[in-house]
């Protein structure tokens, strides 16, 4: 067992950031041949230099990773200058660009998915049937509780209890909106059809889990892994499922889920209050991004 004192300090900060501010160093260093320690004038340099590549929100994020890594290491930080700031807006006046969202996934994609799922779930080959009723709980249960892919890929089934005509009570440990690492206690509700709680127990049964990780890896002849599945490989998962569903995987990603679930809520009149509580969102701006709204014509539609 580690007993170091890093193990806590590893835990505190997310795997996936700390993956993105490695990459953002090596790219401040080894890509564009910076210097570390930095100074604010070299950071407006590769500021510049990558002002018309790289999108605004990449540049923040490489900005912060090098605030991190001077702060660290007892060094000032160059980024927080004045001409530092400015360059980065005279980068977004000059370069506007769309926010780029995922395809919210509609519920008749959803229904064509779990309806080719329910077909493999007959499968004579062990290993067809345990990927089918596997996916299956992924897709509803990312669904209809609107997860990130971090979210879903840490469910653990000590963590769930199956109340009985109710559904789900599910921990989270931590999530990307609970920085202190609190964590929640979410609820998946019952459904009469595309029901999150009869794919979990299908699952269950199929798997034979009884603890650990939810969601693992299964490979070709149906052996499962000891560990949950990276959540950065959910949106290949998911384009496999499409793609065996015949629904065109074109601009779907794990994320998909989450605004397919937003847009089906907004549709069916759900207040923007009853969507955050029930998604986690903290302010309405956020969750606007997740919502395709509609502006009705009625008779001056085409």
């Amino acid at each position: 067992m580690d007993t170091s004192p890093d193990r806590y300090l590893r835990a505190a900060r997310r795997a996936s950031t700390e993956r993105r501010y490695a990459q953002a160093i090596a790219h401040f260093e080894a890509e564009w041949g910076g210097l570390l320690p930095a100074s604010s004038e070299s950071v407006v340099r590769y500021l510049t230099h990558y002002g018309d590549q790289l999108t605004t929100s990449t540049l923040r994020v490489h900005l912060a990773a090098l605030a991190r890594w001077h702060q660290q290491l007892g060094f000032s930080d160059p980024t927080k200058t004045s001409r530092v700031r400015d360059t980065l807006k005279g980068i977004q006046a000059l370069h506007p660009q769309p926010v780029k969202q995922a395809e919210a996934l509609a519920l008749r994609e959803l229904e064509s998915c779990i309806e080719k799922l329910t077909e493999e779930l007959g499968n004579p080959v062990h290993a067809v049937r345990l990927r089918a009723a596997r996916d299956q709980a992924l897709l509803l249960l990312g669904f209809w509780r609107a997860f990130r892919s971090d979210e879903l890929s840490r469910l653990r089934i000590e963590h769930i209890q199956l109340r009985q005509a109710q559904g789900l009570e599910l921990f989270l440990p931590s999530s990307k909106s609970d920085r202190s690492n609190r964590g929640r206690v979410v609820k998946v509700p019952a459904l009469k059809r595309l029901c999150p709680v009869a794919a979990y127990e299908a699952w269950l049964e199929e798997s034979g889990l009884t603890e650990g990780a939810l969601f693992r890896a299964i490979d070709r002849w149906g052996h499962m892994g000891q560990h949950a599945l990276n959540a950065n490989s959910l949106s290949r998962l998911l384009h496999q499922v499409f793609l065996r569903s015949g629904v065109d995987p074109a601009g779907y990603s794990a994320h998909s889920l989450r605004r397919g679930f937003a847009t089906w809520a907004n549709a069916n009149q759900w207040s923007s209050k009853a969507l955050m509580d029930y998604v986690g969102w903290r302010d309405v701006q956020t969750a606007a991004r997740y919502i395709d709204g509609n502006a009705p014509f009625g008779e001056w539609a085409r």
